[in-house]
């Protein structure tokens, strides 16, 4: 790309061509399998010096324009010399990231360090060696040049914004602040690819080149463009398996009837619309239709294929898929991770490793299969016998196991589907990406998951946040046990916290089967109501009791007026009258229509009348009566076998519909970047200010510290376990005198020994006492949590939770969730305590939690917070190794 880059390649110093100059080895950290524009996938990796071979033959493939607007010449053939240099780099000073599918390198991003700017008179001199830390104040940032080529079959796919996204995060992590690229003005190709990257790009032209100047920090604007082409590359790579134009079935036997057998049937009654294509290595036909003894044989395309053949054949069928340009394969087969056996865990790694690197992308192994009902495409590659009926609920199971009595259950419950997706073992295609092909998907209205483990719970939260304001999520997922909490060794939120969680994200948590879909049938179907509150309407007072009872479990309001009993013989008329009456009630939200069949004549009507009295606020109906709900399952009202489900569902509804009421917030940019710090100088960074404190032994320490710091001041048992226990006696408050230090400094030693240290605070300005903490959750990743401190609401566990990084709108919610919470706002006449400068607190505690890999756990105990102004007064902060941050950095599958 660099008009002087050739010049460079002959002029650069010796050092430069080291492969490792320094010892820290390949990095293999920087590889990574991403998705492109169109849903395919491909590999990027470091180049190595043996990819000089590969390197030539991807350079002859090249046109010639292409090698032009790379080289600013015609450039034919790469020499022995350059050949050399572009495959031995430090991947310090010099780095660069090739993109492989299958055997072939189609693309290639380089950055090289420049020299300092006082020697920038000096042409092209080589790269500092070694990494270098950010520049000092009025120092020039460290800048590298930046260029890429993308072979042209494969150019319009996204991979140059990709290769800028991965060269940036290199560079980073070498000290290389700023990228310098020169771009003939006729290559609007790569312009747009940095102009589009999100970046604050400085241009200017000069000798024929456009000249660009940039620095490589993600920017807010870069992010949520990542994310946005993430988006689109995740939806495209699913909506490529849902709707296929020919779909190949491996392991339909001719004669007995198997798992394969029961795909292709499923496939051919299910009325798919593409072509199906039997793969058998004996049979001419199978079930009536031409077998193929290679998936290579087959005449047309084919997007699709479903594997059902032991898992030792597997591999070879990615092979053959991959020759032919398949898309993705849907692999029920088992045999592999679910075994728990390395032998079985290896396999499934290698087969995802081989379909990513030749483009491809797998669903499951050990799944049921998918569906389509789109009356375009009707693909059931599943094990159920019937295609779902269509609607407008997408549905991903985890479980194969389940699957098919899931789809069933739908079935049952007359709730359609617009797709369906089941992953088994999850090896490639998760939750996740079905989530953005539902967000994308016109067909969805609602989505429905059945999950059992969380995949990447950070990348879950953020996507549901944005989806859940357009799309209800409603998700059945097993919380954590207290066995596998203690086994990770991680203190964290209870059954409470966990519900907190997923509502803090928008996603309507349920614990059954039952619940899923008694709330998605009521989403599918009706409006959100504006509020909680109900109205009442039934044919028996017992009834509208329990409904009522109901309503107060579910966080409901029975609306003034009601329950409403009509009798229970009452004519059609007079009941749709009564719920229209309810609906067109100002007081009213929702309604709630329960009824019991009469002793004499149908009990059909009553269900018949519920279209007439439903209006435009949402409308949920139980009948105790046997064959209503099944006969009007398809009707527009949501029809339940009890009150109580009835009622909760709307709860659920509820709850939801007041979370995407209130304003959409992204959490506030950290106060101070992530560094590599001590505790204490990390919790200043984020302005978390902490009490100082001196530990002292004996009198005359005590009193000298207590002289430091100012009177009056508190002396206490500096042990974690006791320096809060006033209950024990530990604690000495309001000391203002060395006599009375003194005085203190006796009682402590007689009651818990003279060798015990003591601790020495000056004394916080009167307030209430809370516990503000971090942990890093297995499931959710970094969580704060917050509650009053004290022996009672610790033993209790009166802590909430939510996951870092938070909003303000999450802070204020969380401190007004613990059952002490009244107290913070003057509950028993009590003093209101500073509720702002709390939410700040919580706001930057989350701040540090998400923008810290390295911290593993803070507890800030207590936190004094009176009527101005909050202070801690101990922290406790454990920093190790960085934990995985799955969301952050440049997009990778």
């Amino acid at each position: 790309m660099s008009g002087t880059e050739q010049d460079r390649l002959a002029a650069a110093p010796p050092w430069v061509d080291a492969a490792d100059p320094d010892g820290r080895g390949y990095p293999a950290h920087r590889a990574a399998d991403v998705l492109l524009a169109d849903g395919g996938t491909v590999h990027l990796r470091p180049i190595r010096p043996s990819d000089g071979p590969e390197l030539r033959r991807f350079h002859s493939r090249l046109s010639q324009r292409t090698r032009y607007y790379r080289y600013f010449s015609a450039y034919p053939r790469i020499p022995d010399r350059d050949l050399a240099r572009f495959t031995t780099v430090d991947h310090h000073a010099r780095e660069a990231l090739v993109a492989v599918l299958g055997e072939d390198l189609i693309a290639v991003g380089r950055y090289d360090r420049l020299p300092p700017a006082s020697d920038a008179g000096e042409a092209a001199g080589g790269p500092a060696p070694g990494p270098v830390d950010g520049p000092a104040d009025g120092e020039a940032k460290a800048r590298a040049e930046v260029a890429f080529v993308v072979e042209d079959a494969h150019q319009s796919r996204g991979i140059g914004s990709i290769l800028l996204e991965h060269l940036a995060a290199a560079a980073r992590e070498e000290g290389i602040e700023e990228f310098v690229a020169e771009v003939l003005p006729e290559n609007g190709g790569m312009l747009r690819v940095f102009s589009d990257a999100g970046y604050s790009v400085d241009r200017s032209y000069a000798d024929g080149v456009v000249h660009l100047v940039f620095d490589n920090a993600p920017t807010e604007r870069s992010i949520r463009i990542a994310r946005a082409r993430e988006a689109r590359t995740e939806a495209a790579s699913i909506s490529r398996l849902l709707t296929p134009r020919g779909v190949a079935v491996f392991g339909a036997s001719t004669r007995v009837p198997g798992i394969g057998h029961t795909l292709l049937r499923s496939l051919r009654t299910g009325g798919y619309t593409g072509a199906i294509y039997p793969v058998h290595p004996r049979a001419r036909t199978v079930q009536g239709l031409p077998a193929f003894r290679s998936v290579r044989d087959v005449p047309g395309p084919v997007d699709l294929a479903i594997v059902a053949v032991p898992a030792s054949g597997v591999p070879g069928i990615v092979e053959d898929c991959a020759a032919v340009g398949v898309h993705g394969l849907v692999i029920v087969s088992s045999g592999f991770a679910e075994t728990g056996a390395p032998e079985g865990i290896e396999a499934q790694l290698e087969i995802v490793r081989e379909a990513r690197l030749r483009g491809m992308r797998i669903i499951g192994p050990n799944c049921l299969g998918i569906a389509n009902t789109d009356p375009d495409v009707r693909l059931n590659a599943t094990l159920a016998p019937r295609l779902p009926e269509p609607g407008r609920v997408g549905f991903f199971c985890q479980s194969g196991a389940l699957g098919v009595a899931l789809l069933a259950e739908a079935g049952r419950r007359g709730l359609g589907l617009s797709s369906f997706v089941s992953a088994g073992n999850r090896a490639d295609v998760s939750g996740n990406d079905l989530l953005q092909y539902w967000q994308a998907d016109p067909h969805t209205d609602v989505v429905l998951l059945y999950l059992e483990t969380f995949g990447n719970p950070r990348k879950f939260a953020r996507l549901a946040r944005g989806i859940g304001r357009d799309k209800p999520i409603i998700a059945v997922a097993r919380p954590q046990s207290a066995a596998e909490r203690w086994r990770h060794e991680v203190s964290g939120p209870n059954e409470r916290g966990v519900e907190a969680l997923f509502a803090q994200s928008g996603v309507l948590r349920v614990d059954t089967v039952a619940e899923l879909f008694d709330t998605g049938l009521l989403l599918a179907r009706q409006p959100l109501p504006a509020g909680d509150r109900i109205a009442i309407v039934g044919n028996t007072a017992a009834l509208g009791l329990v409904a009522a009872q109901a309503a107060e479990s579910a966080g409901l309001r029975v609306a003034a007026g009601y329950p409403l009993e009509v009798d229970v013989g009452a004519p059609g008329p007079e009941l749709a009258a009564a719920l229209t009456a309810a609906n067109a009630d100002p007081a009213v939200d929702a309604v709630v229509a329960v009824f019991v069949p009469p002793l004499v004549g149908s009990a059909a009507g009553y269900a018949d009348v519920l279209v007439e009295g439903a209006g435009d606020k949402p409308v949920v109906a139980a009948f105790v009566a046997e064959g209503v709900l099944e006969k009007h399952a398809e009707g527009a009202v949501p029809h339940y076998h009890s009150v109580e489900a009835a009622v909760a569902a709307l709860g659920r509804v509820a709850r939801y519909a007041a979370w995407r009421r209130t304003p959409a917030e992204l959490p506030e940019q950290p106060a101070a970047p992530a560094v590599a710090a001590g505790p204490g100088e990390l919790l200043s960074a984020y302005q978390i200010r902490v009490l100082p404190a001196r530990t002292a032994r004996g009198g005359a320490g005590t009193l000298a510290a207590a002289s430091e710091l100012g009177y009056p001041v508190a002396v206490k048992i500096a042990s974690a376990e006791l320096r809060h226990r006033l209950d024990l006696g530990a604690v000495r408050l309001n000391l203002a005198t060395p006599a009375e230090v003194s005085r203190a400094v006796a009682e402590l030693a007689e009651r818990f020994g003279p060798a015990e240290p003591l601790l020495v605070q000056p004394m916080a300005a009167p307030g209430i006492a809370c516990v503000v903490e971090v942990v890093e959750d297995p499931s959710f990743g970094p969580i704060v949590g917050f509650g009053l401190a004290g022996l009672h609401t610790e033993l209790l566990g009166d802590r909430a939770w939510r996951a870092a990084p938070l909003t303000r709108a999450d802070a204020a919610e969380l401190l007004r969730a613990p059952l002490a919470s009244p107290l913070l706002f003057g509950h028993g006449g009590g003093p209101v305590v500073d509720i702002e400068a709390l939410t700040d607190l919580l706001v930057r505690v989350g701040q540090l939690a998400d923008a810290t890999p390295a911290l593993h756990r803070l507890e800030l105990n207590p936190v004094i917070v009176g009527g101005s102004g909050v202070v801690a007064l101990h922290a406790s902060v454990e920093l190790g190794t960085p934990e995985p941050r799955s969301d952050t950095g440049p997009r990778r599958m």
